[in-house]
């Protein structure tokens, strides 16, 4: 999750899906991927070999405004701090400085630990713990509608798919909570690889693993500078959630175009 895209995501997303023609996608061959569609069986051939797919904010949804689910949890503990005190400082946390390289150091606690004491004006351990657990489950998320089937459609049709995240290591079992961790080919966490975004070295270990040149893929993220000028920079096209593509059919038309 970028620190600084929380508040973009504060209210929970529910973006609805225009309705589309199904697609049928062929299985995963060494050939160009295309697929057919309609009823006329239109051809359409992939535009781009590489898909990746920032987390929180883009594919990550959160499931209740984060305020009121600090809010709820601190009542437990004796927190005084109202959820709208509590959404004011975490936008004064994350303005400070983080004096570390990395944000995320493997559960990334130290970080958060200093933010949700800052935002909520209440050091409980006891209180942490319990918040930090809560975003630790696929219940604290969803999924944006669509996400599923096409990142499926996308992949049984030849296209590589990735995270590539600044997030902490309860990432990969959020995944797979969800039920979409087996759909990627790779899974980049800053926290595991040492870098986080915009650095290109997050951006040049996805298209590693994954073995799909920078001009032949394309990252979807919710940051213009972490996720568009990090990608730009490394010379993968970025579209940003919400702006460029509101959806994952958008995401699905754009990379499967039809043939002229």
């Amino acid at each position: 999750m970028e620190a600084t895209a929380l508040f973009r995501i504060f209210r929970p997303v529910n973006l609805k899906l225009p309705k589309s023609t199904p697609l049928r996608c062929s299985s995963i061959s060494s050939s160009p991927p295309t697929i057919r569609t309609g009823k006329e069986g239109k051809v359409k051939r992939a535009a781009y070999d590489g898909l990746l797919l920032d987390a929180g904010g883009t594919l990550l949804q959160l499931a209740a405004p984060v305020e009121e689910t600090y809010f709820t949890i601190g009542r437990k503990y004796g927190m005084k701090s109202t959820a709208a005190e509590i959404k004011q400082g975490f936008k004064r946390a994350f303005s400070a400085p983080w004096p570390e390289k990395l944000r995320y150091q493997g559960d990334g606690k130290p970080f958060w630990k200093l933010v949700v004491s800052e935002a909520t004006g209440f050091d409980n351990s006891n209180y942490f713990d319990e918040v930090y657990e809560h975003y630790a489950n696929g219940d604290a998320w969803h999924l944006p509608e669509g996400a599923y089937e096409t990142m499926l459609c996308l992949k049984n049709s030849g296209v590589k798919l990735a995270v590539v995240s600044n997030f902490d290591s309860r990432l990969r079992k959020l995944l797979k909570d969800l039920n979409v961790l087996h759909l990627f080919d790779a899974v980049i966490i800053s926290s595991e690889v040492g870098y986080e975004k915009p650095d290109d070295k997050i951006f040049r270990a996805a298209l590693d693993e994954i073995s799909v040149d920078a001009s032949k893929a394309v990252h979807v993220g919710d940051d213009i500078k972490a996720d568009k000028a990090g990608a730009n920079a490394v010379g993968i096209d970025c579209w940003l959630w919400g702006t460029d593509v509101k959806n994952f059919a958008d995401i699905k038309n754009r990379i499967l175009q039809s043939e002229s």
